[in-house]
This record gives C-alpha cells, structure tokens and sequence, in this order.
C-alpha cells in the first residue's frame, strides 16, 4: 500500500450520534453537576460551555493525534484506519464514564493550549531544589547561559507548572540544601507601575511605587531593570532575577538594585486566553516578590536552610492560588531527622500566611526506626507523611521481589504521593472504574489496554523543560490506575480484600505482627489486569520504535474525577454509607436557579463571601451490605494492609493513600507503619473528622435522613438547566474548592 500524507484522525458526527443512543453514561448523584462546572469548556460560537459528549470527542481528538507515527512525512492510511477504531473505543469507553483521562487531560487535551505546551496534560510534577541549569527550555533568563546553575531554576520550573495548573512535589532534603551556595548581596527592590495602569493603586497599595516619580531621581542604566511581559513567563523570570541577584555567581552585573516594572500586566478579571480563567493582577506577585527579598536579605553570609528554601515554595504557591482559579498543589520533602522542617508548622503566624501551600513529608529508607516521633506529629498536626525512596529506587509491585536500581533516579513524589519521580519529571495518569466498567460490559483487559495506549500517547507531547523532555524520553512513565475499588471488589467478590488476619512474624525483622490475609480472587484478578497493562505498554512500545515504560500502574487518590462516576474515590472507601455532599459554587452561577427549582437545598456559605452551598445526598454503592466499611468505621489496620496490598499486586509506581484514624487508634500509628515499611512507598495519615464542621464537605447522615432528602428532589438538573437558560449559559464560571484528589491535595485542572 503507498504511504499518503495525512493528518489527523477524528470522530464523525454519526458516530457520536450513535454512541449517544447506544451508551448512557454513569453519572453520580453529583456527577453531571461537577462535570459542567469543572471540566466543560467554553464554546465561543455557540454562546455556551461544553456538552459531555463534545469533551468526550475533544478530549479522545487531542490524544489519539499524539501518536508519533501522524507526524511522520508520509502516513500509512492503515495507521489513521487502526487509530480511527482505537479513538472509537476509547470515546465509548470514556463516554460511559466506565474510565476517563485525568481532569488534566479532561480540560486540556483537544484544546490550542494543548499544541503550544503539553506539560498541562499531566497532573503533577517534582524537582529537586539545588542550583540546575535551564538548558534549552521556554524560559531562560536572559543574563544566565543554558548550561550555568542557578538557584532560581527549580522555583522557575515550581512557579511555571503551578501556573499551568499541575502540582508540584519539591525536595528540600539535607543533599539538595547543602548544594545551595552562600547568599552574597543584599537586594534592593523597587517594584514600580505606570500611572495608566488599571491595577496602579492596588500595587501602591501592595508596596509598588510610582513608575514617574520613581524615574525623576533615578536611571535605569544604574540598576537591574525588567519590564515584565503580560504572560506567564513573565511573572517567572521576575522572580528568577529576583533570587539569583543575591547569588554571586549568577549576579554577572553585581549590581545590587533591582527594579521591576509591572505596568504591563493586566488588571484583576481580565480573562485568560488559552490556559482559561480570569486574572489577578499584579497584587499578588508583587506581595511575592517583597516577602522573598526580604527572606533572602535576612540571610546574607549564610546558607539557606531547608525550611528557607520550603518557605520561598510556600510563597510561590500562595501566590499562585491568589492569582487565578488554579489550584496550588505542593508537597514538601525533606530529610527525617531535620526537627526544623519537621515541626516547620507549628509556627502559625507564618502556617497561616504561607506554610499552608504544601503538605509536607520526609524522605526515609527501610532502616529508618524512629516513627514514635513521627506518629506523635501525624496525630497532632496530620503531618508530615513517609515516602521511602529506596524502595521506589528498587522495587517495582512488592510481588516481583528487588529489582536493583530499577528506578534509579527517583529523588521524591508528586503531592498525592501516588507516583515517584525523578527530578523534572511529571505523572501522568488514567484511571479505569472496574466497577462501571463491568456494568457496561467491558472486557477490563480491553478498558486498561486502552487507558495505556491513552497515556504512552501523552508522553510524545511537547515539554517546555529539557529537564522534564530528557527524563520523559528515558522513563516514559506512565500510571494506569483504577478507582471505585471497594465498590469493585465488594461487587465482585462480595467481600473486602482483607478476610481476615493470622499471627506471624515480621520476615525482616522478627516482630510479632497480625498480618493480614487477602482473598486470593482478587489477587488473582488484580494481578492479571497488572499483567494487561504490561503487555499493552509492551506491544505498543514495540509498535512507536520507544522505550517501554520504566513503570505503569499506580492508585491516584481521585476526587473530582471518582465524582463523575459516583465511585469510591482510589482504594479509599467511601467516607459514609449516607451523606450529604456540599459543593460550593459562585454566587452568579446559572446552574443555582436550576439546582433550587429541583428541590436541592442551597445556602450562603457561611464562611466566604459570594459563595453559595449546594446540598446532594450520597448513598454509597453496597451501602446496606453487611461487609460494606466507609471511612467512619473501618479500622486504621484494615487501611493499612489494603494499601499494602495494592502495592504487592498492582501498582508497580506507589499507592496513594490517606489513612484516616480515630482518636482511639493514634497508639497504632507507630506499630502499622513499622510493619509495613518493607512494602508501602507513602503514606499519610489524618484524623476523621465526621460532621465536626459547618458546611463540611462531607457530612454522615443516617438512612432516613437519606430518604427525605431524596425525596425533595424532582426533576434532571441538566434538563431544568437548558430549558432555563435556552442552553446559553455564562462564561467563566466554574465549582468553588473542588480537587481532582482526595483531601484537596491536587488542582482541578
């Protein structure tokens, strides 16, 4: 057959049309609600955001023309033939919501933003902060040469991804800080604003300066002067000129006044072309920049210390929070015995100003002992979780035994601690509901066959960081994870995982255990779905010239995405039988008209202005089986060994897991985590806490309660919706605080 140009492969309005009729998609109670507010995208020409099908196709367009082999000179047409069918089981399969892409690809994939940049198709990333090169990336500052170290990289690299929405895990440990030179200059900053300015008395307000009156005494070929661009970019190299000044080395002007012009970027509202959302300001970055001058002025003739480099994170964070939509997701990583960082939070005045921007951990080994510490600090602070390194370095499922240096480069995580990374890397996920799935009648074979293939494609997007195209080309990481697995199980097998526990001996160290006993049904099965996605990554691999993926399966905590389909969130289980859900939503939003006129209770926020509560009772899958466990009531030991055993069985990258405790089982902390420290690569730990709160999240509620509030609701929000608004709704408009992980640990998009 002779080879044609051809460019691209897309799904026809018939077929669409088709699936639509054939296929009903397994919304939750709040599923079609979360979708339209999280992931549906404004459409210009017809007046309104997205419908799910039309997210469905973009999304599947956007990933399946990743395939490397499109963009060759000359294209098979059997190549676009098999990728055409391929695109058309994953629309069927994401469609009916029997899987999905992470929320990432779900706003991004299919869109322009997606052909300029494709780091915002992945969930989260790492670096290590120690001085790095920028290499050949998107963003060099113009005094630095490619190949010069520069303390400002890393906190470059955190402030670009937060900015385009993906977490960021950060590592301050002992061996990255001791690299960080001496702070040689103190700094004087001036940031100035020009009159014309919309956001000129706000910045004055701020700590900026009047540009005119600034010029009268002052020239700028006496100092370090930049005009910052209306972009992205911009805001990141202020920051990079603002810390490398202070570092001889990359101060190759050795002057020691920085000015910095704001009198380009937009004002507060202004829309955000591409990425999506509204703008700031300047406010924000301003505030940024005077807090880590100071930071570093306060350090001159010293080195930074760990808790230094984790507050200038903390401070990028915040200020991406107050910046736009996005979510600023950040974990912390730092060494086991540094008491500084560790007990870091109980300064609250700072906690409450920036500290809060990342949840913090520490880097251990399996000869690490010392968790009576550690327990003490999870039960009065929820911090600081575990991540073991070494067993990421060298071991991929626990089942297939070591596996010297199989992941050598590994330095940290990402903030949910599903995936280990090494420095620059991302994760990049997918998530199949065996559950759903199985209702629908897929082969589950099939559903994570085609959740592989999804992702391998994402690795062949364009990265901005040579840092990150580097390490991706050499791992080609993928994390293929399921989620509403205790719904899965219980469905399948009519039990939970753990049966039950017998007495035994630790095998490395000779302690009396209760270790645990799991059904050998779903090991088995779990075990062959691990094999699948091998093979799949193998095949297609083998097929793109690459190399296979240096690991593949993993347990994403979920949130936002579980929500779609009404499943437990990850391995978690569900948080009660019956509850009641809040979702906050801007005052303005048109789906509150809709959402009352269906019976649902909604209410001011009592805790931020503009801010609506919308209440949706929850009943969870199998809620009235007598083996049925929720969040409430499960013990902190059954939590711990059905962590370990996703680890043993499937996830060959980490198994996120928040394990939640009652006061009453604080003393088992220690012990659980001792004994499982040759297996679980994270962990975290929190309190539950019930209905504690006003407008909680989650509050437990009994059946009947259940009952009455179902009740008073009548009518489909998504029709109410339509009729009322001719379906034209507003722009811009999007759910207040939801995440796409468990416990707000992760951004939406």
């Amino acid at each position: 057959m002779q080879a044609m140009k051809l460019s691209s492969v897309s799904l026809s309005d018939e077929f669409i049309k088709q699936v639509k009729e054939e296929v009903t998609p397994h919304w939750g109670e709040l599923g079609w609600v979360t979708y339209k507010r999280t992931y549906a995208r404004w459409l210009p020409e017809k007046g309104r955001t997205e419908n799910w099908d039309e997210t469905v196709k973009r999304v599947v367009e956007g990933n399946i023309n990743l395939d490397p082999r499109l963009h060759e000179d000359n294209v098979d047409p059997q190549v676009v033939d098999d990728l055409t069918e391929e695109a058309k089981k994953l629309y069927k399969l994401i469609y009916g919501l029997s899987a999905t892409p992470s929320g990432r690809n779900l706003w991004i994939s299919g869109t322009s933003y997606q052909d300029r940049n494709g780091d915002a198709l992945n969930n989260c990333w790492f670096i290590a902060v120690r001085p790095q090169s920028y290499g050949h990336s998107h963003i060099l500052p113009e005094y630095l040469q490619p190949d010069t170290p520069a303390v400002s990289m890393p906190y470059s690299f955190m402030f670009d991804q937060l900015m385009k929405g993906g977490g960021v895990g950060f590592s301050v440990t002992k061996d990255n800080i001791h690299k960080i030179p001496l702070v040689d200059k103190k700094i004087d900053l001036k940031v100035i604003i020009d009159k014309d300015s919309k956001s000129y008395q706000d910045s004055l307000d701020m700590g900026a300066t009047d540009k005119d009156e600034w010029l009268k005494n002052h020239s700028i070929k006496d100092v370090r002067y930049y005009r910052l661009p209306d972009t992205r970019e911009g805001w990141v190299v202020a920051n990079a000129h603002l810390i490398d000044m202070h570092f001889n080395g990359t101060n190759a002007d050795g002057k020691t006044d920085l000015v910095l012009d704001m009198s380009d970027i937009r004002e507060k509202g202004a829309k955000i072309k591409g990425f999506g959302g509204t703008a700031s300001g300047p406010m924000p970055l301003i505030e940024m920049l005077i807090d880590i001058n100071s930071l570093l002025n306060s350090r001159v003739g010293r080195h930074l210390s760990s808790v230094d480099a984790t507050d200038i994170g903390n401070l990028i964070g915040k200020t991406v929070v107050a910046g736009n939509v996005r979510r600023s997701a950040e974990l912390a990583l730092g060494s086991a015995d540094d008491e500084d960082f560790i007990t870091m939070k109980q300064d609250k005045d700072k906690l409450y100003h920036h500290r809060w921007a990342s949840n913090n951990s520490v880097a251990v080994d399996s000869e690490f002992d010392n968790y009576g510490p550690v327990a003490d600090s999870i039960q009065h602070n929820g911090e600081p979780g575990i991540v073991n390194l070494e067993l990421s370095k060298n071991y991929g499922r626990k089942i297939d035994g070591l596996q010297k240096d199989i992941d050598a480069n590994v330095e940290g995580t990402n903030p949910c601690g599903e995936i280990s990374l090494a420095n620059g890397e991302p994760c990049n996920l997918f998530e199949v509901f065996p559950y759903v799935a199985s209702q629908q009648g897929w082969d589950l074979d099939e559903a994570f066959t085609l959740g592989t293939r999804f992702s391998k494609r994402v690795t062949f997007s364009n990265y901005d960081w040579e840092v990150s195209r580097n390490v991706i080309e050499n791992n080609r990481r993928i994390g293929i994870s399921m989620s509403g697995i205790q719904d899965w199980i219980l469905a399948k097998f009519g039990n939970r995982v753990v049966t039950g526990y017998e007495d035994a001996k630790d095998p490395e160290t000779g302690e009396a255990i209760k270790k645990p006993i799991y059904d050998p049904r779903v090991v088995k099965e779990v075990d062959g779905l691990y094999k699948a996605v091998v093979r799949a990554d193998k095949d297609y691999s083998d097929t793109l010239g690459c190399k296979p993926s240096i690991k593949h399966t993993t347990v994403k905590p979920s949130g936002t995405v579980a929500k779609l389909a009404g499943v437990s969130e990850g391995m978690h289980f569900h948080y009660a039988g019956y509850l009641i859900q809040r979702i906050r939503f801007q005052d303005s939003d048109p789906l509150l008209p809709a959402l009352k006129a269906c019976g649902y209770h909604v209410e001011p926020d009592v805790y931020t202005k503009s801010t609506m509560v919308a209440e949706f009772p929850i009943r969870a899958s199998h809620a009235d089986s007598e083996n049925f466990a929720s969040a409430g009531n499960v013990s902190i030991a059954e939590q711990f060994a059905t962590q370990a055993f996703l680890q043993t069985y499937w996830s060959d990258n980490a198994v996120s897991c928040t394990v939640t405790f009652q006061p009453d089982e604080g003393d088992q902390i220690a012990p659980l985590m001792r004994q499982y420290r040759f297996t679980t690569k994270s962990t975290s730990l929190l309190p539950y806490v019930g209905n504690e709160f006003k407008q909680a999240p989650k509050e437990p509620i009994d059946e009947k309660t259940y009952e009455d509030k179902v009740m008073e609701i009548h009518g489909d929000v998504a029709t109410v919706f339509a009729k009322q608004n001719d379906n034209h709704d507003k722009k811009g408009i999007e759910l207040v605080d939801q995440t796409d992980c468990a416990g707000g640990a992760c951004p939406v998009k």
